[in-house]
């Protein structure tokens, strides 16, 4: 191999942006488990740093205090949950994009149970850290999906529903998994969750939620 093929090689498999961002979902999903056991006041950066198995200086690197961590943390979990639908358009089928939508959120319940009852724990307490976050970038989203919900309601696409009452309805019966899932578990008298009751989960909801809109859940 020449030296210029070794260069070219070499420019294709570093790539310094997608390292820094590798790094930073391993600092959050570390955050994650740490703020979930220690809560906010309990939790460390050492400690988010050990999760992570980096040193705390690079922990330190992208964010600069504990705060900023957690803010971090709320602005990637929302962004996960979320944006499934906030490409969603007027012109999109709105029992595909809802289905979708329910069905993703679902499957957020089972592979990040963690950053659900983050939340649910943030709100319960008065929203300390997130009423910011809340006043602005979620209200705007809301108000922006809402606005598509409306147009396909006032095209006679589905019925008429309140659209952020609907957005209120999927957010809380596909969180419901993970936040009580020890409820669940009990009364349904299993050890842990299986993959299928996820699936029968989503398929429960799609089909109630749209029925309800009067569409057609999707094959």
């Amino acid at each position: 191999m020449s030296t210029q093929t070794r260069t070219r090689a070499r420019t294709k498999t570093y790539r310094p942006g997608r390292i820094r961002e590798r790094n930073r979902e391993i600092i959050l999903a570390a955050a994650e488990k740490e703020f979930a056991q220690h809560g906010f006041r309990g939790a460390t950066i050492q400690n988010i740093a050990e999760r992570a198995e980096l040193p705390k200086s690079n922990v330190l690197y992208y964010f600069s205090n504990k705060n900023e961590i957690y803010s971090a943390m709320f602005d990637d979990i929302m962004t996960r949950w979320n944006e499934v639908f906030s490409s969603v358009s007027p012109e999109d089928d709105p029992a595909t994009a809802l289905a979708t939508f329910i069905r993703t959120k679902v499957e957020l319940s089972r592979t990040h149970p963690l950053a659900s009852r983050l939340f649910a724990l943030e709100i319960i307490q008065g929203a300390p850290f997130l009423m910011d976050h809340l006043r602005g970038t979620m209200r705007d989203w809301v108000r922006g999906r809402a606005t598509v919900i409306q147009r396909w309601v006032d095209e006679g696409r589905m019925a008429k529903v309140d659209p952020v009452q609907l957005i209120f309805l999927i957010w809380s019966s596909t969180q419901h998994y993970a936040d009580f899932h020890i409820q669940i578990l009990m009364v349904e008298n299993k050890a842990e969750y299986e993959k299928l009751d996820f699936d029968h989960a989503a398929n429960f909801l799609t089909e109630v939620i749209l029925r309800g809109c009067g569409l057609e859940p999707p094959p």
